[in-house]
């Protein structure tokens, strides 16, 4: 039974892509109800772990999306430097 992995070869988080394809496999695992309990419980806090990640890429990209569409009361775009998890302010 393959296990998913909550982060890349590297220890970053996963991209939004491979947290859902993992996390689909995940509710499917459960959702036949054939593992015990020890098992589901792990893979339900893994579950958790992929949500909170996805959700977190999700605000981010709302940030990104609301910041490049605002305007000002002239409907010129208002502009100013966007900074991600990463960069160093």
């Amino acid at each position: 039974m393959k296990k998913a992995e909550t982060a890349g070869a590297d220890g970053a988080e996963p991209t939004f892509e491979d947290a859902m394809r993992d996390l689909s496999r995940i509710v499917e695992q459960l959702e036949r109800g054939e593992l015990p309990l020890e098992q589901s419980i792990a893979l339900f806090e893994q579950g958790i772990k992929l949500a909170q990640s996805s959700q977190k890429q999700i605000d981010s990209a709302q940030k990104r999306i609301d910041e490049l569409l605002s305007v000002d009361a002239d409907g010129k775009a208002k502009t100013k430097p966007f900074h991600t998890e990463g960069d160093s302010e």
